[in-house]
């Protein structure tokens, strides 16, 4: 093997965090390599990591596929529009997803070119001395050295062990790929994966039932808006059971036999065409590290990590889904961005309070910040003000009325704690709370801002109105 080829940064991983850590050196003057181990489906290398190949992206756009199916035969009728039977062609949808995907890989790879990012198609691991032993695609091996490396690695879905990936039980990857609708799908795990995939074949004719284990629904987001999404799911037909323990799975010739235990304890079967087991995902860690790095793994696979996303080892950093922290695409964006920046003398942050999560169902939700439930536990005194999008005149034009905005601010200081949204486009409008947490404003700052009529912020405008009742279009 020939000497290593040095650089100032090499990057482990080209997905979300990766590839931003990558571009944002580069534009910085540091020499900078980047690793990916992605094939596409044509057998090419395919940079963005699980994002853009088949998590974030091909999603969005079989959701965007499937909502348009679903309205031409729930929501059309109510525009006077109307139509012979609509029919679904899932191998054209699905190859336009694949398209997009394609269209976005090949994005990235331009912009390495552009940015000089030299990049290296294979497995790479961590070897003492901050250098990278890089596998490649063609079975050859080089090494790099980084005065500074970046861990990228990403996450892999996790494999349940009575439930095997393969043709009939599947995870994301799986789920993108279908060529034909199945009559029943059953999903192990209520989580964004699960939800958003879940609707997807539901919206294209699937039965679709939802086991998950946890007692409440969407534990993680604000109580009302699980509530508020729960029954807007049952009026589309997903069956959601919640409390629900899987012991066990066996494919037959009539399907997948799902074991499982309800929320009483009883025993229950359920038989589906197709499986996906969407119970979250694990830091893609393994054979990463070789022996003597001095880089620490926890007990979840993660990469330990400071709150700069330093290893503790000299010249070696973390990002991304590999690390502590939401399993989030944007975080990865902002800690990748960050080290580049820290690398090169620069002041880097991520301020984790204002990281906004999104569920892209159908409505949708998303928040920013605390929930009612995590600022009474935490004994913060905080004022609430919500406002359904059933008084929006945009969202009932739209036909959208479902859903609503709630939000929090400190009952002392106004500072705003936290806002929670279900409803039409919320993806967008949480950032609304996310700039202004960002910036300390106040429930009261929001509410004097002008906001455009009619439009679907106006929400969001009276329910920072409604903290201190002074909501003009409900009663306080």
């Amino acid at each position: 093997m020939s000497e290593a080829q040095k650089f100032d940064v090499v990057v482990i991983g080209a997905g979300p965090a990766g590839y931003h850590a990558a571009i944002r050196a580069a534009q910085l003057g540091l020499k900078t390599a980047c690793i990916d181990a992605a094939l596409g489906k044509d057998g090419k290398p395919a940079l963005g990591g699980t994002c853009l190949r088949v998590g974030c992206i091909p999603s969005k756009a079989l959701l965007d596929s499937s909502r348009q199916f679903w309205n031409m035969g729930h929501l059309f009728d109510q525009h006077g529009i109307s139509f012979d039977k609509p029919a679904i062609d899932v191998k054209k949808m699905v190859a336009r997803k694949d398209g997009i995907v394609k269209q976005f890989t090949g994005g990235i790879a331009a912009l390495f070119k552009a940015n000089k990012v030299a990049a290296f198609y294979g497995y790479g691991q961590l070897q003492p001395g901050n250098v990278v032993k890089v596998k490649q695609h063609d079975g050859s091996e080089v090494e790099l050295h980084g005065t500074n490396v970046i861990i990228a690695a990403g996450s892999d879905s996790i494999e349940l062990p009575f439930a095997r990936f393969g043709e009939h039980i599947i995870d994301n990857v799986g789920a993108l790929d279908l060529d034909a609708v199945p009559k029943r799908l059953g999903v192990i795990g209520a989580g964004v994966i699960g939800l958003e995939l879940g609707s997807v074949w539901k919206r294209l004719g699937a039965e679709v039932t939802i086991l998950e284990g946890m007692p409440t629904f969407l534990a993680a987001a604000d109580a009302e808006v699980g509530k508020v999404a729960a029954r807007e799911f049952k009026k589309q037909g997903l069956d959601i059971k919640l409390g629900c323990k899987v012991s066990n799975t066996e494919v037959k010739k009539d399907g997948v036999h799902v074991s499982y235990t309800d929320d009483k304890g009883a025993e229950q079967s359920l038989v589906v065409d197709k499986l996906l087991v969407a119970v979250g995902r694990r830091a893609a860690t393994k054979g990463l590290l070789a022996d003597g790095t001095g880089v620490q793994l926890n007990e979840r696979g993660q990469v330990v990590v400071d709150e700069h996303c330093h290893t503790g080892v000299d010249g070696v950093w973390a990002i991304g889904d590999c690390v502590r922290g939401p399993m989030l695409a944007h975080k990865g964006f902002e800690e990748g961005i960050a080290v580049a920046e820290l690398i090169a003398g620069l002041p880097g942050h991520v301020n984790f309070d204002t990281i906004p999560w999104v569920i892209y169902t159908e409505p949708e939700i998303a928040w920013v910040g605390k929930t009612e439930e995590q600022l009474k536990a935490e004994g913060v005194p905080y004022k609430a003000g919500s406002f359904p999008f059933a008084a929006v005149g945009r969202a009932v034009a739209m036909a959208e009325p479902a859903g609503f905005v709630k939000v929090l601010a400190h009952a002392e200081t106004d500072t705003i704690l936290g806002m929670h949204l279900v409803g039409a486009n919320v993806s967008e409008l949480v950032h609304e709370g996310v700039l202004a947490m960002e910036f300390k404003g106040s429930a009261d700052d929001l509410a004097r801002i002008c906001h455009a009529h009619p439009s679907l912020s106006e929400a969001v405008h009276d329910a920072a109105m409604a903290v201190h009742k002074r909501a003009i279009h409900k009663a306080n």
